[in-house]
């Protein structure tokens, strides 16, 4: 047998076992996920909840001149609170119980790098967070009144990213907190200044220009632009750029904070 086809075929096997390494993380994950019914709740009820809380606020914005509509401004705050209460927050705790109940620690003595680590504790809060992202881009129309996606990548990169920064906030985050109950004091900061400055609550179109280019550039500013800019499909090339450019800016930055402050021994 030549080199190459044996090299080959070890390639093949060491790909199929970090799939398969990922894959049981992420069902014994999913079984303690499906436990425990706070966070159960905070992913699946609470986005919905505020979505529906928010549309009489939201039709007494003045949108005539931004070009939004009342559904274009809940749907990117739904997947916003999404990111925020399903994601964020739920996986912060999720990583600082599995921390100091020696969970972290145990996985590091076996075969899993700490990248599947931790990539393999958040698959099953973001496959949850995907699926409602899917959800409300096909059905939330019908519920929210508004239009189908009119740039459906600009949508997808929106998602993408958001995902990718709340799970590295997540990691990041549950470096400051001691205890689960800790864990929920320390994402409030972040949240709030996300609902309120994103862009989820109060779209940036309908604030002052110079309050505008300040919060734009929050971490998750750009994620509710670019899902935003996917339902209205009216951004230009320049702005498109810029948000992509903010967010994967946060993105580096979350994932250089993360390899560098992480703690998987407990905090005692």
């Amino acid at each position: 047998m030549s080199a190459e086809v044996m090299d080959a075929k070890a390639g093949t096997r060491t790909r199929t076992g970090a799939v398969a390494r990922l894959a049981a993380l992420g069902r014994a994950e999913l079984t303690l996920l499906a436990r425990n019914k706070t966070v159960m709740f905070m992913a699946l009820a609470m986005p919905i909840g505020m979505a529906f809380a928010m549309r009489q606020a939201v039709r007494q914005m003045p949108l005539t001149d931004t070009g939004l509509t009342v559904g274009t401004v809940l749907l990117p705050a739904t997947i916003g609170f999404v990111l925020i209460f399903g994601v964020y927050s739920g996986l912060t705790g999720t990583f600082v119980a599995r921390r100091e109940e020696l969970v972290l620690k145990r996985l590091r003595c076996g075969e899993l790098t700490d990248p599947e680590i931790l990539a393999g504790t958040a698959l099953p809060t973001v496959a949850i967070g995907l699926a409602q992202c899917v959800l409300l881009a096909a059905c939330g129309g019908l519920l929210l009144d508004a239009d189908p996606p009119h740039a459906p990548h600009l949508l997808l990169a929106g998602v993408v990213i958001g995902m990718v920064l709340a799970v590295g906030l997540a990691a990041a985050s549950a470096s400051f907190a001691k205890t689960t109950d800790s864990a929920q004091l320390t994402v409030m900061p972040l949240m709030m200044l996300s609902c309120g400055g994103s862009g989820m609550i109060v779209p940036l179109d309908i604030m002052p220009d110079q309050v505008a280019r300040v919060l734009e550039l929050l971490p998750m500013s750009p994620v509710i632009a670019l899902v935003r800019e996917g339902w209205t499909g009216g951004a230009g090339a320049g702005d498109v750029l810029k948000q992509l450019a903010i967010g994967l800016v946060w993105t580096g930055l979350t994932v250089l904070a993360v390899r560098r402050r992480f703690r998987w021994e407990p905090r005692r």
